[in-house]
């Protein structure tokens, strides 16, 4: 269980800041910066979420073991 922790860790620090960094690379290129725009908050709140529930269960199973 703990990979799965682990893995879940990586992807929403994907979310996180991968998502706006693509999506920057395509404002930059198409020079419409809406797309960065829109793309901050729902990365934003997808990402903090799973980075908050990932780490809480990171901690419970280093206090478990």
């Amino acid at each position: 269980m703990r990979s799965n922790t682990k893995w879940a860790l990586g992807v929403s620090l994907f979310a996180l800041i991968g998502f706006p960094v693509i999506f920057l690379f395509i404002s930059l290129l198409s020079g419409q910066w809406n797309y960065l725009i829109i793309s901050i908050f729902p990365s934003f709140s997808a990402g903090l979420t799973g980075l908050i529930i990932s780490l809480q269960q990171l901690k419970k199973e280093r206090n478990y073991n």
